[in-house]
């Protein structure tokens, strides 16, 4: 996926986004796609992109709150949907606002698919997230999955000589997807040991998938 975006010689240099990810995975003529962005450059940004992808009525932009926006979309006509939440967490208030629109959701749509992304980092409201999460599942006598990937931390540039970098990065996020497709689990299972393989980097990396 990630090469058909990389004609250029020079090697893989671009990352699509899930936008055009999901774009890319969309059914002709049975499936839409819907993305909310709430800043205006960002907003502006994406949806010249999308724009360049000529997908019509397919893929629609609205600069507005994916959480307020969502509600009027649920449930959708044809009962079937994969709702991805991955806000940036800039804002503490996000998480709360996470917890909150699913658990809404889950009430006006309680078989819809639900992935929910994070960041592993110390704030309390990051580490809390999932559990809440769960046990909004559980509440809803609903199956979630929770994955994590940990790229690991570099050596100390002492040790290699290197000059300090200032790109530090987020080293480990994971992922809640409430109602998952039966075969996620064993799809995962495959793909997480090649990602960690592929984007390790030192010590601590490795996934989880309960």
């Amino acid at each position: 996926m990630l090469a058909s975006f990389n004609t250029n010689a020079t090697g893989e240099r671009v990352y699509p986004g899930s936008p055009l990810i999901m774009h890319r995975l969309l059914r002709p003529e049975a499936d839409k796609l819907k993305l909310f962005e709430l800043h205006p450059t960002d907003y502006r940004s994406l949806s010249g992109h999308v724009k360049q992808l000529g997908a019509g009525r397919m893929v629609s932009v609205d600069c507005a709150n994916g959480f307020e926006k969502l509600k009027t979309l649920l449930p959708p006509p044809n009962k079937r949907a994969l709702v991805l939440m991955d806000p940036s967490y800039e804002m503490k208030s996000d998480y709360a606002q996470v917890s909150a629109c699913i658990q809404e959701a889950l009430l006006r749509f309680p078989t819809g698919c639900y992935a929910v992304w994070y960041p592993i980092i110390p704030r309390p409201e990051a580490h809390s997230l999932p559990k809440k999460l769960k046990t909004m599942a559980t509440q809803a006598k609903k199956p979630m999955l929770t994955v994590t990937l940990n790229i690991g931390q570099e050596p100390p540039k002492h040790v290699t000589g290197e000059k300090p970098s200032k790109l530090v990065g987020l080293r480990a996020s994971g992922m809640c997807i409430i109602n998952p497709p039966h075969t996620l689990r064993a799809a995962l299972a495959l793909a997480l040991p090649q990602l960690v393989d592929k984007l390790g980097r030192g010590r601590g990396k490795g996934f989880t998938l309960t």
